[in-house]
């Protein structure tokens, strides 16, 4: 691979300074992300140039643009922990993420109302069906002895209706 000389190596470090700062600022593209892939198409650089390479012996060296990544994440680090959140996504993905915990939290308490008004009803169920055996019971009883006299039901009398 080339080597590029230092004019233009001068000239890539101020277009990625430049990019920095913008996407630092939150002038993000269309699709991009404040993430070192977007400062480097931003800047017209390759991405490689941010990480270490490797001699021929096998020891590293740091990348030409290395420096300037660092920079850049310590930057984006520096204003996420102030709290800035630079990326509108990020603070979308955050937004989306506190809402499913809420929803989360939503379901299960709703999934125990169920439950308690399930076990309600089946004991409602059940002391109804109860009832009505016992009903049904005294029934057969009252019918089996003969020296009860059932008395006539009488019809309703409305209070709010004169009599006749």
């Amino acid at each position: 691979m080339a080597r590029i000389n230092e004019e233009t190596r001068t000239r890539n470090e101020e277009a990625i300074r430049a990019a920095a700062d913008r996407l630092l600022r939150g002038e993000l593209p269309p699709g991009g992300k404040c993430d070192l892939k977007t400062l480097a198409a931003e800047a017209g650089v390759t991405r490689t140039g941010f990480y270490p390479k490797k001699n021929r012996d096998g020891t590293e060296r740091p990348g030409p643009y290395q420096h300037l990544a660092e920079e850049f994440e310590r930057r984006l680090a520096a204003l996420q922990d102030a709290g800035e959140i630079v990326d509108p996504r990020e603070a979308q993905i955050t937004r989306l993420k506190a809402d499913n915990a809420d929803l989360r939290g939503r379901v299960t308490r709703l999934h125990a109302r169920v439950t308690e008004l399930v076990e309600f009803q089946t004991l409602a169920v059940s002391r109804i069906a109860a009832q009505h055996e016992e009903i049904e019971r005294l029934r057969k009883t009252l019918a089996n002895q003969g020296n009860i006299t059932t008395l006539p039901v009488r019809a309703r009398v409305d209070p709010n209706r004169a009599p006749r």
